[in-house]
């Protein structure tokens, strides 16, 4: 077996550009671009037939997202094992900064300038808490991986960030890097039992939250104690707290089996819809294309969660399996919860639809993911 792994890390190191861009996952590559086509085309409808202001940029990001992601993947998977411990620390770093020089926006601190550019560190963290996890399990041997002392370490990378995102403040991203260390920590093969234990500690910290509502160690800013109470009830505040919700629900409810056709939706063009263009831009497409549309997005993402944990399935290397499935489960959380929070079914928490909502750093953030699975994938053993 040592010859045979020796052999085939010798055989990918001599991997030349044009075997690597053959190796490819190209089907995946496809998928991704006919999800951002839907976006695309999303973008369009809601500014009202014109390229500008989102959809014309969209592309633009795009297609500069897209040579980002084939560079990530034609660079040997070994560098970013190598590199993943310096990518947590950047990324920590600038959470940092944000606290002490962050810029604000719509009553939250979350965003960084970078020179020219608005840098949203919490996006870059979804990605380096995934890295950092697969490497210290890489590094681990696998009869320690469920000890409690050897817990700790990956405990206090998981919440580090949480803490500093949660200050911003930004409840969903620090729940996503929650759940997304927990994804690598299952997958490492961490004891079931711990995962049972820390899900009735997050009962038990759900409860003290909403205890702590009105008191002087109030635990959530205001209007994420009214969210929350506008996902139980959205009825109690119509025209206030919950006016998002019942908006979107009636866009969604509107579109019927195959919608009201493209650029048709009056909830949207009446601009009864919030952040149309962002958070609930598949408030939008359900209303236009009806459920044939919202299903047929829902089976791109299936269909790309399926090639990267058939991926994961097939890559004997612990790391580069570790990335792909910590990272695929990064992408199912952000349309999970973005669907499921325009249907009511969660709280609003601003996580937008992947390669669909309209902005800069997730989608750079994503298509970087899909770099590091596609680097996995092609140097795969």
């Amino acid at each position: 077996m040592p010859v045979a792994e020796a052999r085939a890390r010798r055989n990918a190191g001599r991997l030349t550009l044009i075997g690597r861009l053959l190796r490819l996952d190209w089907a995946l590559v496809l998928l991704i671009g006919a999800i951002a086509g839907v976006g695309f085309l999303m973008l369009y409808s809601v500014a009202g037939g014109d390229l500008d202001p989102w959809s014309g940029r969209q592309m633009t990001r795009f297609g500069a997202g897209l040579v980002i992601m084939l560079i990530v993947a034609m660079i040997d998977i070994r560098f970013w094992k190598w590199a993943s411990p310096l990518a947590y620390l950047v990324a920590l770093g600038l959470l940092v900064a944000v606290e002490i020089a962050g810029e604000t926006g719509m009553g939250a601190t979350r965003w960084i300038a970078l020179g020219p550019i608005q840098l949203q560190p919490s996006e870059l963290m979804k990605i380096a808490i995934v890295l950092a996890l697969a490497r210290y399990y890489t590094w681990l041997s696998q009869d320690l991986v469920s000890h409690p002392l050897w817990l700790v370490p990956p405990l206090i990378m998981i919440l580090l960030p949480m803490v500093l995102v949660l200050k911003q403040p930004d409840l969903g991203t620090a729940l996503m890097i929650a759940m997304s260390g927990a994804v690598v920590l299952f997958l490492a093969g961490v004891s079931l039992w711990y995962f049972i234990f820390a899900a009735a500690a997050a009962g038990g910290a759900v409860w003290v939250v909403m205890a702590s509502r009105g008191t002087e160690w109030q635990l959530l800013k205001d209007y994420q104690y009214r969210r929350i109470l506008t996902f139980l009830d959205p009825e109690q505040d119509p025209l206030g707290a919950g006016y998002h919700i019942t908006q979107s629900k009636i866009a969604m409810g509107s579109g019927g089996f195959s919608g009201r056709g493209f650029m048709q939706g009056t909830q949207s063009r009446l601009n009864f819809l919030p952040e149309k263009h962002t958070d609930f831009i598949f408030t939008t497409l359900s209303e236009e294309f009806g459920f044939v549309g919202s299903a047929s997005l829902l089976g791109l993402y299936v269909l790309v969660m399926a090639f990267c944990f058939v991926s994961m399935a097939r890559n004997r290397d612990r790391f580069g399996s570790l990335i792909t499935g910590g990272l695929a489960a990064t992408f199912f959380f952000f349309w999970a919860i973005n669907m499921a929070m325009v249907m009511g079914l969660v709280p609003v928490v601003g996580v937008p639809l992947p390669l669909v909502s309209y902005g800069g750093s997730a989608m750079m953030v994503l298509l970087i993911a899909f770099g590091l699975i596609q680097s996995a994938h092609i140097h795969r053993k």
